[in-house]
């Protein structure tokens, strides 16, 4: 019967839709496919069609403008979400993000990213999942299904093949025919079958040859015409490149705007007799169709009517932060904490703690939780010391918590336009995102004015980030005034380029000075959009290196338990480039084994998004990995290692070293990057090249034992029952891997076909049901363009992990 009423209700939008669109002319179709500015589209009264609101949102809603003024929620990082294995809590984090969605007005999520981590070496890996489709499939699924269940679009990106940001403009990504189907569209794929979203976003590289904004084959034939996605195709920002080529390949709409290849230029195309107009119908048909869906075209019932019931935002971050945790090592009983010991905790990036990645998936929350923060909270007075160690920063960072600045919008008379708030010194307002009564075309100067109040006394470093003119003053001296001009090609360099030392103050500790950056705003010519963006960068005094590691070394010496937290930077990872290699920055390396030398126990957390080298692993007690652990991270660390909680994540990706990783080129030769390593990357490859990663695909550690008593498999249902032979409550991940009976050179050596969560507590048994696919049976037949069901005799394992194998049983299909 529920099928029958959406069916019913379905076909009511689209008649809604039908009669809507017969009532516009070309030029109002034309305009609908354009962005009117950064992130929406143009209202159309005359059919009762309300602007439709885009924003970015993997890990948290930003809205419109780049503001702390109005704070988002911010979760762990997407590979965090992977590292739950569960998409039950994918779930959950997707309806959150759509009530955040509500209260901003947003109608479209810009996410989930399941691009796949094709080589460790990826700058944005953080924000996809894994390098498995099957577990990137599952999560996908969950988040998209929980966003749309809240009555918010997903726009599933970036479609296809967007695996690295090496020239990820231009670059022609040469990738098999079945590399593709069973790799790359193949969490697509399982994302629109199973969770039907309503939109997809479609990337600025090449595929073949063929940019993927123009894309017929891939959009047209595979996404709509095999695959029936019936939602709306967003282009990438500034994706799109010929209004012919759109069209005809299957592009809805081209963002941002105003200025783009669609609106007059379209219709022009129209009435030249380059394209049908019965296209941009079916374009515009695909925009109605979204409208109706989130409820903003007059007549249509939207496709939600009752939304979930409120999240807890921060609660929800907690719990997430917790169950990704990674326990990768624990020797000796280091964890969890024992009651009463004392902790010496060191690491700058204990104190600055980095909670989500570079780019367009930054949020402002409106609270940051750091590791100090938490393990303050948790321990009792005296328990815990803390020194900074050694920093992960090696270059000036955007602003900070010790400045407090506003921006001041003035024309060229000097008269004030008005004011803004500058989160940590930074500011970014894209299009039309302007203060009150400010507007592009009175606009002259913005200065970011207020004070810093130093934590150190010495000579402090400050820089700045951004293009053009610019005047820096400190204590009432101006230390810089030029113009700062672009290091590269990269036309968003302004958003990815480091910072530029420009002052060096003396400052004393605990006196606020005055500070200054007068930005004078210039538009260059041909630039569609206008855009200011810049910010005011800064450095504390130099110390010697080696003091700093022997203060950390001495202060963790006296303690029961050292906790070392270590991370990568913005500069390290972040959207617009990718690594050159998997080291963590800074002497942080050195700081790990001089603490763990002064004391057996030591814990490192690991803060990064995406894999990095730990060539001192064995030399501690335990390793944590923590991702970015979004803004309640500090307070779910301080659960996991005081025991109040378990670490319930498991790895989505293979950690190892980059010297024997075997999928590693990520710059392109040629305008071109080949993906010679066919069906091969994650495990998959490491398995091929016999090699032995650091940590193994779906490893990871509780704070109890399990035992597997038993595998029963039926058909395709295996049912595994496991046993929790610890002294606590804990969860299991149990995963099912399937390999071939006889070896195969042309397939992998096994891969995941299945997984399911188990919770018991001491002493209790419980029983997983795991329904093996049809698609963990087959292989894409490159000469018969199609899905071979490959029968025979395959080994299923009930494992731990990739390489922790429990048990096994051989079946034939």
């Amino acid at each position: 019967m529920a099928e029958t009423g959406n069916a019913r209700a379905d076909a009511a939008r689209e008649a809604v839709v039908e009669a809507a669109l017969r009532r516009l002319d070309l030029d109002a179709k034309a305009r609908l496919l354009s962005g009117q500015d950064m992130w929406s589209l143009p209202a159309l009264p005359e059919i009762g069609l309300a602007s439709l609101v885009m924003s970015d949102g993997p890990i948290g809603v930003r809205g419109v403008r780049w503001t702390a003024d109005d704070p988002s929620v911010a979760l762990p990082s997407p590979t965090a979400l992977a590292a739950t294995w569960d998409p039950e809590l994918a779930c959950r984090a997707g309806v959150l993000l759509a009530q955040e969605a509500r209260r901003k007005g947003v109608h479209v999520l810009l996410a989930p990213t399941v691009n796949l981590h094709r080589s460790p070496l990826g700058g944005r890996h953080f924000e996809g999942y894994s390098e498995d489709p099957y577990l990137t499939g599952r999560i996908g699924t969950g988040y998209v299904t929980g966003v749309q269940s809240g009555g918010v679009a997903t726009t599933v990106k970036h479609f296809v093949a967007n695996d690295a940001e090496t020239d990820r403009f231009t670059v022609d990504n040469l990738v098999g025919e079945r590399a593709l189907r069973e790799l790359y569209l193949a969490p697509f794929e399982a994302i629109v079958a199973q969770a039907r979203p309503w939109g997809v976003m479609t990337a600025y590289n090449q595929v073949n040859g063929t940019t993927m904004t123009e894309h017929r084959h891939l959009v047209q034939e595979v996404l709509r015409g095999e695959w029936g996605f019936d939602g709306v195709n967003v282009s990438d920002w500034t994706a799109a490149r010929s209004t012919v080529g759109a069209l005809t390949g299957g592009l809805d709409v081209a963002m941002p705007g105003p200025v783009t290849v669609y609106g007059a230029p379209l219709a022009r195309a129209v009435r030249d007799g380059e394209v049908d107009e019965s296209a941009v119908d079916a374009a515009v048909r695909n925009v109605l169709r979204l409208a109706a869906r989130v409820g903003v075209l007059d007549g249509a019932e939207p496709a939600v009517t009752e939304v979930p019931g409120p999240v807890d935002g921060a609660d929800l971050a907690r719990e997430i932060a917790r169950r990704a945790f990674v326990l990768v090592r624990n020797e000796r009983g280091a964890l969890p904490l024992t009651a009463g010991a004392t902790v010496a905790l060191t690491g700058a990036a204990a104190r600055e703690a980095r909670v989500l990645g570079g780019g367009s998936a930054t949020v402002f929350p409106a609270r940051i939780v750091s590791p100090l923060d938490g393990l303050t909270a948790a321990l009792p007075d005296g328990a815990l010391s803390y020194a900074v160690g050694a920093d992960p920063d090696t270059e000036l960072a955007v602003g900070g918590r010790d400045f407090t600045l506003r921006a001041v919008c003035r024309d060229a008379a000097g008269n004030v336009l008005g004011t803004g708030t500058a989160p940590g010194g930074q500011i970014q307002w894209l299009g039309s995102d302007l203060p009150t009564g400010v507007s592009h075309v009175a606009l002259h100067t913005v200065e970011l004015t207020g004070t810093f109040t130093p934590r150190e006394s010495g000579p402090h470093t400050f820089g700045i980030k951004g293009l053009g003119a610019f005047t820096l003053t400190v204590g009432g001296t101006t230390y810089y005034d030029d113009v700062q001009r672009p290091s590269g090609g990269d036309p968003f360099a302004v958003f990815f380029d480091a910072p530029v030392p420009r002052a060096q103050a003396e400052l004393t500790a605990g006196e606020p000075v005055d500070v200054s950056l007068t930005h004078v705003v210039t538009h260059p010519r041909g630039v569609p959009l206008k855009n200011v963006i810049f910010a005011l960068a800064h450095q504390g005094p130099p110390r010697d290196p080696d003091e700093l590691i022997a203060e950390a070394a001495e202060a963790a010496r006296g303690a029961d338990t050292a906790v070392v937290v270590v991370a990568t930077t913005e500069r390290v990872e972040s959207e617009g480039f990718d690594r050159r290699d998997l080291r963590l920055p800074g002497r942080q390396d050195d700081l790990v084994r001089a603490v763990a030398a002064a004391n057996p126990r030591t814990v490192v957390v690991v803060n990064s998004g995406s894999p990095v080298e730990l060539p001192w692993r064995d030399e501690v007690a335990a390793v944590l990995l923590s991702w970015f652990p979004g803004q309640e991270g500090g307070a779910a660390l301080a659960d996991v290692l005081t025991g109040a909680h378990e670490p319930g994540g498991r790895l989505p990706t293979t950690w190892g070293s980059l010297r024997d990783a075997p999928v590693t080129r990520v710059v392109p030769e040629h305008g071109a990057l080949a993906y010679t390593e066919g069906v091969f990357i994650g495990y998959r490859a490491w398995e091929k090249a016999g090699r032995t990663p650091s940590y193994a695909f779906g490893h990871g550690l509780g704070y109890t034992e399990w035992t597997y008593e038993s595998l029963e498999v039926e058909g395709t249902t295996a049912r595994i029952r496991v046993r929790n032979t610890g002294a606590r409550v804990g969860r299991e991940v149990v995963q099912v891997y399937l390999a071939p009976g006889a070896p195969d050179a042309e397939r992998p050596a096994r891969w995941l076909a299945g997984f399911a969560g188990a919770e018991a507590g001491p002493g209790q048994s419980v029983e997983v049901t795991v329904d093996l696919p049809r698609r963990a049976f087959e292989v894409w037949d490159e000469k018969a363009k199609a899905w071979e069901f490959v029968k025979g005799s395959y080994e299923i394992t009930a494992s731990r992990s990739l390489t922790d194998h429990r048990l096994a049983a051989t079946i034939n299909v």
